[in-house]
């Protein structure tokens, strides 16, 4: 019989650990295609994070008076973090160990390699 076995949402520890040990290595290409992901992601979260904060301590106002798109991102992101309290600060601190670890597991591959 298994065992329920809770896998950690976010591995930015073990990803730096892998590239500083060279168990991660990644061409240069992917590197910079997941670099690029992993920032605009990261770019995404802050921007829910700091429309949140926004809402929360200045909400004097109604959804009804923010333009369309506006009030349809700030529904999303509260909406989001209502579901799931706190990934997105979690998120905001772990995606920058991953981008660390890309960085560090670029290498230029050779073929064969």
């Amino acid at each position: 019989m298994s065992e329920d076995v809770e896998v950690p949402a976010f591995s930015g520890e073990l990803f730096r650990t892998l590239a500083e040990e060279g168990r991660l290595v990644v061409d240069d290409e992917t590197a910079d295609e997941v670099i690029g992901e992993l920032q605009r992601t990261l770019a995404s979260i802050e921007s829910r994070l700091r429309m949140i904060r926004i809402w929360q301590h200045e909400a004097t106002g109604r959804l009804t008076d923010l333009p369309g798109d506006l009030a349809r991102t700030v529904v999303d992101a509260v909406f989001a973090e209502q579901i799931a309290p706190g990934r997105l600060e979690l998120a905001a601190v772990e995606l920058p160990k991953y981008i660390e670890a890309f960085q560090r597991a670029r290498r230029t591959v050779g073929p064969g390699r």
